[in-house]
């Protein structure tokens, strides 16, 4: 071969080169240059990802079919137990009644759509900016909701699972682009109606339109319309009968429903001008298998439920679920008992003003385990809706001083110096106002004096406690610092969200605990200071499989066994002198405090507790739309400002299921 026709090395390695499918790190580039991809080689990766992805899609897409109806078809009930397992109510099965798309006003299906898919009649049934934002949610660990279409919200409410996964997601896509070519676009739009929530247990717009306006669908107006289209994002975040807040959020996005319509062209300028007031609905009514104290049970379980687990209200109403609750039949029905039989015998609105609107409210828990054992909601869930037992706004008064106390044995007071000072419960303040340990002028067995006599004999804070004067705890919370009060009243169970402003009236129960929240703080003190959560639930069961989050709540420890013995002593001794816990004095060996008369508080209060049950009881006074009224004079001459009728309640109830004292 002549030199001519002989290949060089350098035509060789360029031949080679050509030869190489990806030429990356670059051949024939030095430095950074060297690792900086051409634009054929990003180009060619870039159509390389598109064509796999839209192969996967095609694949997907030809795997995935459209489903048999499985909500639509197959509803059933939730079915909540007691304690024992004996079945106490059934609840649905689901509130839907289906109706043709004829029967929905052309406002109602404009406010829908103008709401959740102003596309909806020329879009392919799908969002791709949908997807593609569920995807990126799910890189950064958050849900995958995002905006859906009408027709993808239709298939995830009749053919698929509410849980918000990618592959959920994907999966609603396919079919929602199948769903899109085999139905037309009212069908889908009828089977939208029927099938969405809205709230208050009603499925489909007829349900909705009976539940929150008392008519039937086609009888709703334009203004009506945009509040239920408005209940689509989420009924009981724009529920206006839950909350101020939700009545704002129902309102604003009323308003822009509307306008949204004007600015679509569904509705004209002059028709927006007629609809300036907002549609307030009806007040919300319960079923009448939820009578009695059977609505407020199912309540307290519900919402236990949401507070543990993915479950929402929606997902409940669904139904198919077996809630097995803590709630003992039997003391159940005697604390209603209880509460029914004091209020006959005492208090009388007709005869007596300062007896009108008197509600109580009641809750036993367990202090083994923190189980809730019992609850007196209210007069009968179908009519008084209020749970008393498990809300917030009634001031405790005395029966917070015990976590005053237990603040102050736990920590000690800052004497002079800085030295941190030991408490004991015949501790006292002497006339120089400074805390004292040893013994008082006065004897723990003198005879009932004044409140503001005692205080000036050096009362020490058991004989405060007993006597229920104000003065020394006052001082006391203050000494010890109001933050760690509350601190202590939230460690043993208490909500930090029901806690009252740091005042000079604070460690006398300015703030707001729940029946049920006072009674789980005490069953810490019977516990030694360990404290367990109050739940409601053990266990719920869907088909064959247990929802996750309803274990036990863990126990733990907040206070020294010692600080709660000897809280446990001094209420123990307060049991046992005090007029009002005089009325209690059938249950055996027993702690409690009460509210008395030294307490401007618009509330009677009653707390004890045996070794193996702890009872809250609060009698208020209570006009819807009102502060609480006045509590004295409640139940006439003698009642100590109603004090004496929780401690009756208590008593008449605990020594039925607790007669022993136990």
């Amino acid at each position: 071969m002549s030199a001519k026709t002989r290949p060089t090395r350098s035509r060789r390695r360029r031949g080679t080169e050509r030869r190489r499918l990806v030429d990356y790190p670059r051949h024939g580039r030095r430095g950074v240059r060297r690792w900086l991809p051409s634009w054929r080689l990003v180009g060619g990766t870039f159509l390389t990802l598109v064509g796999g992805v839209l192969g996967l899609f095609a694949a997907v897409y030809a795997y995935v079919d459209v489903p048999s109806e499985n909500l639509a078809a197959r509803q059933e009930a939730n079915v909540y137990y007691w304690a024992d397992g004996s079945k106490m109510v059934s609840v649905g099965a689901v509130n839907r009644q289906n109706v043709p798309l004829a029967k929905v006003p052309v406002a109602v299906r404009n406010a829908a759509i103008a709401a959740e898919n102003a596309g909806f009649y020329s879009d392919s049934g799908v969002s791709f900016t949908g997807l593609v934002r569920a995807a990126a949610n799910m890189a950064r660990g958050r849900e995958t909701q995002g905006g859906s279409t009408i027709t993808q919200q239709y298939v995830k409410n009749t053919y698929l699972s509410q849980e918000q996964t990618l592959s959920r997601k994907v999966q609603e896509f396919c079919i929602a682009l199948k769903m899109d070519s085999r139905k037309s676009k009212d069908e889908i739009l009828q089977g939208y109606f029927n099938t969405s929530w809205f709230g208050r247990g009603a499925y489909g717009i007829q349900a909705a339109s009976d539940a929150y306006y008392g008519v039937g669908v086609d009888q709703l107006n334009a203004s009506q319309g945009a509040f239920l289209a408005a209940l689509l994002k989420g009924g009981n975040d724009y529920d206006p009968a839950l909350s101020e807040a939700n009545r704002k959020r129902a309102v604003e996005r009323w308003s822009w429903i509307l306008d949204r319509q004007v600015e679509l062209g569904m509705m004209t300028v002059r028709e927006r001008a007629k609809h300036t007031v907002f549609p307030m609905p009806r007040a919300q009514s319960m079923a009448t298998n939820l009578s009695g104290q059977t609505g407020y049970l199912v309540d307290v379980a519900k919402r236990y439920v949401k507070k543990q687990t993915s479950l929402t209200d929606a997902d409940l109403d669904r139904g198919g679920y077996r809630i097995y609750t803590t709630f003992d039949r039997r003391a159940v029905q005697e604390l209603e008992r209880a509460v029914k039989d004091v209020v006959a015998r005492h208090i009388d609105p007709r005869a007596r003003e300062e007896d009108r609107y008197v509600e109580v409210g009641a809750a036993s828990v367990r202090p083994g385990d923190g189980a809730i054992t019992a609850i007196y909601g209210g007069r009968n869930a179908t009519e008084h809706f209020t749970n008393n037992a498990d809300t917030s706004g009634v001031p405790a008064g005395s029966v917070f001083k015990p976590f005053v106390l237990a603040t102050a044995l736990q920590h000690g007071v800052l004497a002079e110096g800085g030295a941190v000072q030991p408490v004991s419960a015949d501790s006292f303040y002497d006339g120089a106002g400074r805390l004292s340990v040893g013994l008082s002028p006065v004897s723990r067995r003198d005879s009932f004096v004044s409140p503001l006599a005692a205080f000036a004999r050096f009362t020490t804070l058991r004989e405060a406690m007993v006597q229920s004067i104000n003065a020394p705890f006052r001082k006391l919370g203050t000494d010890v610092g109001l933050g760690r009060v509350e601190d202590m009243a939230v460690g043993a169970g208490m909500l930090r969200s029901s806690m009252a402003p740091h005042n000079k009236e604070f460690p006398l129960g300015t703030s707001s605990p729940s029946a049920i929240r006072v009674a789980g703080a005490y069953a810490t003190f019977a516990s030694e200071g360990v404290r367990h959560d109050p739940y409601s639930v053990t266990r719920v069961v869907r088909g064959d499989e247990t929802v996750s989050g309803l274990g036990k709540p863990a126990a733990r420890r907040v206070m020294d066994r010692g600080v709660a013995r000897d809280v446990t002593a001094v209420l123990q001794d307060a049991a046992g002198r005090t007029r009002a816990a005089a009325a209690a004095g059938t249950v055996g060996r027993f702690a409690a405090a009460s509210t008395g008369e030294g307490d401007v508080q618009r509330a009677a209060w009653f707390a004890g507790y045996t070794e193996k049950l702890s009872t809250a009881v609060t009698m208020f006074r209570s006009q819807p739309g009102k502060p609480l009224l006045p509590i004295g004079g409640t139940g006439g001459e003698g009642s100590r400002r109603g004090s004496v009728f929780p401690a009756q309640i208590w008593s008449e109830y605990t020594g039925k299921v607790s007669p022993s004292g136990r």
